[in-house]
Formats: C-alpha cells, structure tokens, sequence
C-alpha cells in the first residue's frame, strides 16, 4: 500500500515541515499572515478554476502542501506565548530588580528531585502587572509541609533563574526539553516563603487531580504496597511520578516500560468496555449517536484524569476517530486514521513533534499496522492458544522494527528479552486493565471487598517481580550503543526499503535495498572520520576534577573521585557514548600536560607551579589552590585560565575579578561548562 496516495498523510507532513521550520526559526508574524492569506487566496482561486474544468491540478496539489506548510508555521507561532507582549520574560527583561513580587496557579505536579519539590505554575502576576506563561518551581523538600495542590494560588517574593544548559558534552539538555513545553526559567524557594492567596478558579487540569487524588485516598484505605499502588496509578490514571527508581529501571530493562505509559493498548481495552456496557442505546431511537458522544467524552475524560500526555492524547485522539465512524457506519482506514489524529494533535499541541513518547507511539502503531499482516501471514496456527501468542509475538516484533533506531538514539540501549516480556504481560494486561478499572470504581463506591483488593495486589506485585527477574538477565541487555541521528535517519531508509523487498519482491524495490545499503555503509565510514581525535577536555562536576583525553579513538581519563562518586558519575560514559569510543583508560591527574604544541599546567590545592624552561598556553586552577593569581600571570604569562568545579566559589568570584582586570580570559566551567582544547 503506497501511504503517500492519501491525501491527509501528505497534508500532515507538510503540516509537520511547517512546525519545525517555525520552531527553529524567527520569522515575523506579519510575514506569516500574509503569506498564508495570499497562499489560501491563491489555493481558493485554483479550486474554482479545477472545480469547474472537472480536471485535477498538479499545481493546485502543490499550493495545497505549501498551504499546509505555512498553516504549520503559523500555528508554532500562536502556541508559544513568548511571542506575545503579556508574557513574562518580557517583563523581567525589562527591569533591572531581580527580586520580584509574583502570584501564581499551580498547574502541575512533577516527579521530586533529591533536595527539591517540583512544580510547573502558571504566572498571574508579576509586581502588579498581569502576564502570562509558565516555569518551573522549585520548593525546598520539608517534611512539615504537605504537597502544593494543583490550582491552589500563592504569592512570593523570588527571583528568576535561568535554566541550567548542558555543562558537559552529550549530558541530557534539560533546558531544551522544557523550551520545547514552554517553559524558560526556574524559581527557588521555600514553603515559609509562600502566602496562600484566595482563588476561586477551577481548571481541568485542577479537578483531574482532585479526582487522582480522590481515587488514590480510596486505595490507600485496602493496604496497597507502595510500588504496587504507584503501577496502578501509572497503568490506570496516567501518573509515574511516584515510581521509585528501581522499577522504573527494572521495567525499562525489561523492555517492558511502554506499558506503563497510557497508550493505544489502554484506551483500546476501555474502549472494548465501554462499548459492551453502552450496547443496550443501540436500541433506542438515536442510541448510535448518544453511545458515540458517551464514549468520546469518557474518553476524553479519561485522557484528562491520565494527565493529556503525548501518548496518551495520541491513543484518545485515534480511538475517538475510530469509535465515531464504527457507531456512525463510515468506513475507515487505518492509515487515515492514525493521520487525521496526528493531524489534530499537532495543531493543538504542534512542539509534541518533538516528544520521544509521541514519536515512539506512533512509530509503533504504524510499524505494526504495516509490517504484522507480512509477519503473521507467514505462519497460521491453527491452535488458538498458540495462534494468540504468536499473533502478539508478530505484533511485538513490528514494533520494534519502528521504535528501534529512535529508541536506541533516545536511550542508548536495547533490551533483548524484550520479546518475553511482552508475551508474558501483554496477553493479560487487559485482565490487568480491566480489574483495575473494576476496583477503581469499587473502591470510590466504598463495596471493594479487602480480598479484591488483596487478589489484586497480588497480581501487580506478580507482574512487577517478573519484569525485575527479566531486567536482572543483564546479558542479554545492550547497554551504551552510540546511536546518532544521521544513524537514526539511514536506519529507516534501510528498514522500510528491506520492507518493501519483503512484501514485493522485484527488482526495482532490490536496487532500493542495496542503495539503502550503501548509504548505511558511507555512514558508517563518515562515523569513523568524524570521531574527535587529539581533544583534552576538562569536565565540569561539582566538588571534583574530571579531565578527558582522547586520541586513537581511545580516552584517557583522570578524576579524584571516590569509588561512591565514581560508580555513580555518568560524565564520562556520555561523552564516550555520544562519540562512539571504544577504549576507556584512567590515571592519575597529572601536573602537567603536553598537547602536541600546546601545554596545560595543573595547580592543585599545593598551589605549586615552579616552571621556569616552559610557558604553557594553558593553566588549570583546582582544589582551591592559596596563590596569587596576579603574580601568576606575570610569571608564566597564560594565554587563558581555566577554574573547574572543585573550587570554592568565593575563589572563582576573586580569579575571574582578577583575570578580567588583566583581560586574561577566564573559563569557569560551572557557568560555561567543560573545557575543550583541540590539538
């Protein structure tokens, strides 16, 4: 089946083209405007010529795309309210006072840090002015506080902080990933510091947690162990904020962790539910329509109460499409179906584009939509016991063949048991789901029997043991595998062209898969050649020196770290990953370095550095050396002056005063992060 014959997958493409040409670029509104209007005056002109000359129009089918396109653009625009004159950051920009008086909405409640609680707000005011837009907050961990509660309204005087950016090479970009949701600064601050404000505003996003917290007070009351209620919690109400590390890991390893994040397979088996309980409307005058608004809207509630994630929006959106043209009697298509609701999900949230959980959905979906009829046609066993696990195996299997070359990008490794525990758990997960749903309900109805709820427990704390038994077999995990996006791209080149070969086997289609082939090899050559050779690195890490240098494909490391520090430090094994080393060695830190022509001193909290024969280019302040960095500068004359993350801040502040005085340039890497020199 060739996708590109619909029209609506088209549209959604250029629809897609649009939001990222306008994310990564500045256009002006007014240029937008216009050339959207002009382009759908155009495109209307050219429907009335091609209406009435019963023709089909080549132009017309390309005015449409670029249409589309600018419909994308536009659309970027309007959701990002830092583009409007009421945001914040305009305000904060405009004055010098760091300090400033705010009131604010909580809007959502986040997975706490080690030291603090975190919450993304909504912003009402800023010193008086009404604004707009939203940020993260940070509240210091207090036992003797509850929790702030969603839509709850507080004021405080505090002072915007930028969001940290990635202070060494590979490290996740956390400042990026929340621009993408919005969100640009950060707040610090402690509950003494907050006044609660009357507010009598309810948001949606208010009364799905007060329903969250409702179900969950319910819960409690039948003696849930704690990591079984947070799986109940992630399968049936869309919340893993509460999952401690070690399952979050263990079903990660297992390769087990789509399950839980409400998708497609949820919203499915409540849809089947919901179907067989509203059967009866059928029989009434108009009980189509009325079943269908029922089940949309539970749907839609549903979504609401699991907190609208890309996944779960995803699954909602294509279910409610689907549940509207069975009840209605429209035919559909699949491929159709999963467009439009692509379609409509960008235009009301266009930057999730780039959210790994709605990529990785629909990756799978349409992985197995296309790939599974091939996979399963290939054997038909007549048992249906074995014909069910073989059906879910050919599922599981199409969907590795999408989500692989994202997921290993994303995440770096693949689990290869991932198989068993899909044919393991999947097959009974809508028992799971449906249970679940039954106690839930039973539970708030206070006539949940305590042996339910036990049953109950007892099957998650089952499914939880199993999927820690299959993360343990850390054999067959494949961990650090260096996976760029170049990678990413020629791995669905050669995936959908060995695809096509498979499903229609003639020469044009081989030719694809050698060029494919070819394309993949020159990749791997272009890897090879681009790998950094000859780099030294000074990383940053808090109270410690990290030095990297890398050469021959190999790196050299060298820290002061403790065996706690160092089995913990993930520094290293980003850098390594993300340039694709193979070999790692450690040493001590060295007084001295000589890159090729360029030398690197070493000063420690000794403060020695009696070198009178050599003049390096570079000198390394750690440890908190007691020198005078005046006396220094005249001695040996540096051409720059790096202070890593050991230091005492007070120390920094004193070089950095000292250094620009003397227009000597001064890197601190726990403002600039890590250091690099190429030699």
């Amino acid at each position: 089946m060739k996708l590109l014959n619909f029209t609506i997958i088209k549209l959604t493409i250029c629809l897609i083209l649009g939001i990222i040409i306008g994310y990564f670029t500045s256009i002006p509104l007014h240029a937008i405007i216009i050339s959207t209007a002009l382009l759908l005056l155009v495109l209307l002109i050219f429907y009335l010529i091609a209406r009435k000359q019963f023709i089909k129009s080549i132009s017309f089918g390309i005015l449409a795309f670029f249409v589309m396109t600018s419909v994308g653009i536009l659309t970027t625009y309007f959701h990002n309210q830092e583009n409007f004159s009421n945001h914040y950051t305009h305000i904060i920009s405009t004055e010098s006072d760091s300090l400033k008086t705010i009131k604010f909405r909580i809007r959502e409640v986040l997975k706490p840090g080690n030291y603090y609680d975190k919450y993304v707000i909504n912003l009402l005011e800023i010193d008086s002015k009404n604004t707009s837009g939203k940020t993260l907050l940070n509240i210091q961990k207090d036992t003797l506080h509850a929790p702030l509660i969603v839509d709850n309204a507080y004021a405080s005087r505090i002072e915007f902080r930028d969001l940290t950016h990635p202070l060494n090479p590979h490290q996740f970009d956390y400042k990026n990933y929340l621009k993408k949701k919005y969100i640009y600064h950060q707040l610090f601050t402690k509950n003494e510091s907050l006044l609660a404000i009357e507010s009598n505003t309810m948001t949606i996003f208010g009364v799905a947690d007060y329903i969250r917290k409702h179900i969950n007070k319910k819960l409690k009351g039948y003696d849930f162990k704690p990591d079984e209620l947070t799986i109940i919690n992630a399968l049936l109400l869309g919340q893993r904020q509460d999952i401690s590390e070690e399952v979050y890991t263990s079903y990660t390893n297992a390769g087990a962790i789509h399950i839980l994040a409400v998708s497609g397979l949820h919203v499915g088996v409540i849809l089947l539910i919901l179907s067989f309980i509203f059967k009866p409307l059928e029989r009434f005058k108009h009980g189509k329509l009325i079943k269908t608004i029922l089940l949309v809207s539970i749907l839609w509630s549903f979504a609401l109460i699991a907190g609208l994630s890309a996944s779960v929006t995803r699954a909602v959106t294509m279910f409610s499409i689907v549940a509207i043209a069975l009840n209605l009697k429209r035919p559909t298509n699949i491929y159709n179906t999963l467009a439009i609701s692509m379609f409509i999900i960008l235009l009301f949230k266009p930057l999730f584009i780039f959210d790994v959980g709605f990529q990785l959905s629909y990756l799978a979906v349409f992985a197995i939509v296309a790939i599974d009829p091939f996979l399963y046609g290939l054997w038909r066993p007549k048992n249906k016991v074995l014909n069910f696990y073989w059906h879910t195996f050919t599922v599981t299997i199409s969907a590795q063949f999408g989500i692989i070359p994202v997921s290993l990008c994303y995440f770096h490794q693949f689990p290869g048991l991932f198989f068993i525990s899909n044919l393991i758990i999947i097959p009974f997960l809508g028992v799971i789901l449906g249970l679940g749903v039954l106690v839930i309900l039973l539970a708030v109805l206070n006539i949940l029997p305590q042996f339910g709820a036990d049953i109950y427990g007892y099957i998650i704390s089952l499914m939880n043991s199993f999927v820690a038994w299959v993360s343990k077999q850390e054999a067959f995990l494949l961990k650090d595998i260096s996976f760029s996006l170049l990678y990413v791209i020629v791995s669905y080149v050669f995936i959908v062209t060995f695809i096509r070969l498979l499903f229609k086997r003639n020469y044009s289609n081989l030719k694809l898969l050698l060029i494919a082939i070819l394309i993949v090899q020159g990749v791997l050559i272009y890897n090879e050649f681009s790998k950094p050779s000859n780099e030294f690195i000074v990383f940053h890490k808090s109270r410690y020196s990290l030095l990297g240098n890398t050469f021959n494909n190999k790196i050299v490391v060298a820290s002061d770290f403790d065996s706690i520090v160092k089995s913990k430090n993930k520094i290293i094994n980003n850098y390594v990953v993300g340039n694709d080393i193979n070999i790692i060695e450690e040493r001590a830190i060295s007084s001295f370095y000589m890159l090729n022509r360029k030398h690197l001193l070493v000063i420690d909290s000794l403060g020695i550095y009696n070198i009178k024969t050599l003049k390096p280019e570079f000198v390394l302040l750690r440890q908190s050396p007691k020198i005078n960095l005046n006396r220094l500068i005249d001695s040996l004359k540096p051409k720059q002056i790096i202070a890593d993350g050991s230091n005492y801040k007070s120390y920094i502040e004193r070089w950095e005063h000292i250094c620009r005085k003397r227009k000597i340039p001064f890197h601190q890497t726990s403002k600039k992060g890590a250091y690099i020199i190429d030699y």
